[in-house]
């Protein structure tokens, strides 16, 4: 009993100095982490310390010493005997994002060896693991002696993050979930790099998105934290950059699981829309410079269109989609994926240009159609989706339709409609139309 409040004494020593804008040190932040995961370190004073951090912030110090302890609550992947340059990409979250999915294979096919983890979709955000899934047979499950084989082997793996892959991240964002402190920089930083060091590479490339449909709705917030990726990945001596986006309208023509897949595979035959292969193709080229593959982006881009064009980068998703239980006929004939039976159309009411599509409108009608998810343990319809006719900028007649809904059940299109109704805006000026690449925060 006495040990235990002595226990108990010295966590709430620790949360009242960071609570006071104190310091802690490494150790001490190793010991919270393993309190919290042997019991010693009940849920609520982890969660008055998230809040304490929240008010109070980390310094780069500290966070570096939250990941690393994150990182060690669980299993460490090796892939030391892979003698190549292991890179992943991680994406804070978007619409229409299924930039992961054509973008691996075509690193990998310029000879990076890319350890993918990736995660399932939440709310108005959607997840590569359900549109990899929307393959017939494709199987994300695979044990970590699986995912080591398949890298050796082929040089790519798309799979789910294994529960003994930093599990203190897992519970202490269960806990940040419920009490207003997921938005902290330093918290987001250590939960995104703790589960991306747990993998085994030499290199990560960040996709932060900024705007309505993204986590960082402004560009300064996003530029922060894009910084305290970059700065706490290079102090764990890890090659880290981040690549900022626009997330103010969706990304391609889809929204959906297996909409977006068959886009993703269209950019490996060359095709697809341009936004989207602007991004994957940036994003590529900054993996291909991480790697050591590029020195500079114009080296980095010749690399990938070479890949493109010889179908180098096709043939390699055709082996990755076999190796995971997957029929590779999708990946040669994209339109094998069938959509939902039940559709509708969502009309212009006037002549115009297409001014907005909020993305936001789109990613939450898209759950409800079926397409996502607003608790985890939710099943999503594969074939459930949006498909956009326009983009921002294009001309419309009254009565042309701006998408088409699809679920598999008739009862949800009503208020789908709805929704994507209220994402567009259409008016007599034509706007102009960003890219979507904002900057590069290196180290």
């Amino acid at each position: 009993m006495a040990r235990k409040k002595r226990q108990t004494l010295a966590v709430a020593e620790l949360i009242a100095r960071k609570r006071d804008g104190g310091r802690l040190q490494e150790q001490e932040l190793r010991d919270l982490v393993a309190g919290f995961m042997d019991g010693s370190v009940a849920d609520y004073q982890m969660s008055a310390l998230a809040m304490a951090v929240f008010f109070r912030g980390m310094d780069f110090d500290e966070t570096v010493a939250m990941t690393l302890a994150m990182r060690d609550s669980g299993k460490v992947v090796s892939l030391d005997a892979i003698d190549a340059p292991k890179v992943d990409k991680h994406s804070t979250g978007g619409v229409g994002d299924k930039v992961s999915i054509c973008l691996a294979p075509i690193v990998a096919a310029c000879g990076v060896v890319v350890p993918m983890m990736s995660g399932r979709g939440l709310g108005h955000t959607g997840g590569t693991l359900d549109k990899l899934e929307a393959i017939p047979g494709f199987r994300v499950d695979l044990s970590v002696r699986e995912f080591r084989t398949q890298l050796k082997q082929i040089g790519c793996a798309l799979i789910g993050q294994t529960g003994d892959l930093a599990p203190a991240d897992k519970r202490l964002y269960a806990l940040r979930d419920v009490t207003g402190t997921v938005e902290s920089i330093p918290l987001i930083t250590s939960s995104i790099l703790s589960k991306k060091l747990a993998e085994g590479i030499d290199a990560l490339v960040l996709d932060v998105k900024v705007g309505r449909g993204a986590f960082m709705k402004t560009e300064p917030e996003a530029r922060a934290l894009a910084r305290s990726l970059v700065r706490v990945g290079t102090l764990a001596e890890k090659r880290v950059s981040a690549v900022l986006t626009d997330m103010n309208t969706p990304i391609g023509y889809t929204v959906g699981n297996a909409l977006e897949t068959t886009e993703a595979l269209e950019v490996l035959h060359g095709e697809g829309p341009d936004d989207l292969r602007e991004l994957t193709y940036e994003l590529a080229g900054e993996m291909l410079r991480a790697a050591g593959i590029a020195k500079t982006k114009a080296q980095a881009l010749r690399h990938v269109e070479r890949v493109v064009k010889d179908r180098t980068a096709l043939e390699k998703m055709r082996q990755i989609v076999e190796a995971q239980g997957g029929d590779p006929r999708i990946v040669d004939e994209p339109d094998r994926l069938a959509v939902a039976r039940h559709h509708a159309a969502c009309c212009a009411l006037s002549d115009g240009y297409v001014t907005d599509i909020d993305p936001l409108e789109l990613g939450f009608a898209s759950m409800g159609l079926g397409a996502g998810r607003s608790r985890a343990e939710d099943r999503v319809d594969p074939g459930a989706g949006i498909r956009l006719h326009v983009r921002v900028g294009d001309q419309v007649r009254a009565g042309e339709e701006l998408a088409t809904l699809y679920t598999s059940e008739r009862s949800r299109l009503s208020v789908g409609t709805e929704r994507v109704a209220a994402a567009f805006r259409v008016g007599k000026q034509r706007p102009s139309v960003r890219s979507r690449i904002i900057g590069t925060i290196r180290r």
